[in-house]
């Protein structure tokens, strides 16, 4: 990982869900698949990227390694990047287990991960960056035009507020988790919205925009969860 100054950010620590635990760890698929298919996101992801064969991915927040194992069967290699090391040893027993020989795990985050290699031709990132507070949102998203080719792509998909009835979006939200995933699920998106550092449209799109990004793209779920499709057109300083 990159060296960092004493002032920077603790992406290491735990904040939210504990992916500290081999018990978490092991239940996120099948908590989360009671209320998204991750694997059809991930094929969605990567068609609407127009994903090429030739072509390298960044996978920031890799978790349990799902999209990456899609990705890794569109294109030349993966770099699978997170901050929990069980996730990683999860991710890495999957992708043995499928015979999947080109993805390179990393630990590491948005704010201490080392890209030693030639910048990436996209870089994906779901439901990570609300880990930092929007100064730290800045600095990564930063740190990912670094990373980039020109002209690449970026897809974020994290929790993202819309202002207008952001209380009813929200009560709503957890209303219709802990209807189709239960009550425990229900609790981790109030410690979430409570603890955790997801922030309103309007930030995001700036953040992007003063980062070098267009965002070509976008949809909001429910004014809650965003999805921005983008491409680097500038290079950061």
């Amino acid at each position: 990982m990159a060296n960092y100054s004493a002032w920077q950010y603790d992406e290491m620590q735990q904040i939210g869900k504990d992916y500290g635990n081999v018990a978490e760890v092991e239940a996120y698929d099948s908590r989360h698949n009671q209320f998204r298919n991750i694997q059809q996101e991930s094929q969605f992801i990567l068609d609407r990227l127009a994903v090429r064969k030739e072509q390298v991915i960044l996978d920031f927040g890799a978790g349990t390694g799902t999209f990456a194992l899609e990705a890794a069967k569109r294109c030349s290699k993966v770099y699978a990047v997170d901050v929990s090391r069980l996730m990683l040893d999860y991710a890495k027993k999957k992708a043995d287990s499928h015979s999947v020989g080109n993805i390179v795990f990393s630990h590491g985050g948005f704010l201490t991960y080392d890209h030693l290699d030639d910048p990436v031709d996209v870089i994906v990132t779901s439901l990570a960056l609300h880990h930092l507070p929007d100064f730290w949102k800045l600095a990564a998203l930063s740190r990912i035009n670094t990373m980039l080719k020109d002209q690449g792509r970026l897809f974020l998909m994290d929790v993202v507020f819309s202002e207008e009835n952001y209380v009813e979006n929200i009560t709503n939200w957890i209303t219709g988790i802990e209807r189709n995933a239960g009550p425990e699920t229900a609790e981790d998106i109030r410690m979430h919205v409570q603890k955790e550092y997801s922030t309103f449209t309007w930030i995001m799109e700036g953040l992007l925009a003063r980062t070098g990004f267009r965002i070509d793209q976008s949809d909001h779920e429910n004014g809650v969860i965003a999805r921005y499709f983008c491409t680097k057109i500038n290079n950061c300083k």
